[in-house]
Formats: structure tokens, C-alpha cells, sequence
């Protein structure tokens, strides 16, 4: 991967924090209540990359997806119901791709610390796990914390994420909107 890919990647994953969600955010917030669970993600995430090269792209497509909508809480991940389309379930949302490692990894930490650590926060891992695979090691702290959302609505995925077919101003209002800049949107696409 060339270095201003690897310093784009990095860039969005700092972005992303700025708009990130839910409670008080902190390097390893889980260390007590579940110590192995940045292990686990990594684990799991590294295994995965390593059968599927593309999964990267795909996982950092979909934690921008997550934080652009309201904020990084893991609302991507919910599934829609008789009474609701979630936002996975959204035209923007249905190629995105990656739910299954999700739910593996959420798997694995549920059968180590039931109820302990929150999808938003599995999705922020594994992305920077999925990115630093290449690497073999952590390429920046992930700070944790977030609680997940209990609202996705397939309508605010439309509202939120900008359309591929979007003008330059359209996008540049669509980045204000979520206090990133110009710079921000150019480095982003």
C-alpha cells in the first residue's frame, strides 16, 4: 500500500473519532471488565483479512457509514423489523458488506464476557485491525467506550451519507455538516 493511502486510512480513522458517540472515550476501557476483548477482535479480524483481502475496504467502508449517520453506535449493524427499515437496510447501506465478521467476533466476546462490549466499538476495532493486518501490529490506539444505538433508521442513512452522484457542493455541505473541512472530504474520497 503506497503511504498516502496508509496516511488517508490513518486520517479517516482520526476523522472518525470526531464524530464518534456514547460515553466517555479511553484507552482500554474494557481492561477489567474484559481483558481479553481487544485480543479477541484482533484475532478474529486477522484471521478473516487474512482469507479476504478486500475486507479492509470494506470494513472501514462501513464504520464511515456507521459514524455518518449518528455518530459511531453501531447502528449499521441493527437489523430492520416489521415495524422499521434500518440503515443497514438502506440503498447506501446494501452493498456494504463485512456484517458477518461482525457478528463472529461479537460471538467469540459473548461466550468470554456476555454483555460486556458493544458492537460500536467491535466496528472501530476491527477496522483498525483489519488495516493494520498488513503490518502485523495495532497502527493506532482505538479509544472504546461507545454504547450502541438503539435507533437506525433507514431514512437518516439516506439523509446522512452523501450520494455517489453528489456535486462537489453537495458533498462539501454534507462534510460541514459533520465539522469536517474540505480538506477533510478530498482526503476522504
Amino acid at each position: 500500500m503506497e503511504k498516502f493511502n496508509c496516511v488517508s486510512i490513518l486520517l479517516l480513522c482520526f476523522l472518525t473519532l470526531q464524530i464518534c458517540n456514547g460515553g466517555e472515550l479511553r484507552k482500554h476501557f474494557y481492561r477489567t471488565s474484559c481483558p481479553q476483548a481487544e485480543q479477541i477482535v484482533q484475532n478474529v479480524t486477522w484471521k478473516c483479512v487474512a482469507n479476504n483481502s478486500v475486507l479492509p475496504a470494506k470494513l472501514l467502508r462501513m464504520h464511515f457509514h456507521d459514524c455518518f449517520v449518528r455518530g459511531c453506535d453501531g447502528s449499521v449493524l441493527i437489523d430492520s423489523t416489521t415495524n422499521n427499515t434500518a440503515e443497514k437496510d438502506a440503498i447506501p447501506n446494501r452493498s456494504l458488506s463485512g456484517f458477518d465478521v461482525i457478528d463472529e467476533i461479537k460471538t467469540q466476546l459473548e461466550n468470554t464476557c456476555p454483555g460486556i462490549v458493544s458492537r460500536a466499538d467491535i466496528l472501530a476495532l476491527a477496522t483498525r485491525d483489519s488495516i493494520s493486518f498488513q503490518f502485523n501490529k495495532s497502527m493506532w490506539e482505538v479509544l472504546t467506550g461507545r454504547r450502541d444505538g438503539n435507533i437506525s433508521r433507514a431514512s437518516e442513512a439516506l439523509a446522512n451519507i452523501p450520494s455517489p452522484f453528489a456535486n462537489f457542493t453537495n458533498f462539501r455541505q454534507s462534510f460541514a455538516d459533520k465539522s469536517l473541512t474540505v480538506k477533510d472530504l478530498v482526503v476522504l474520497s
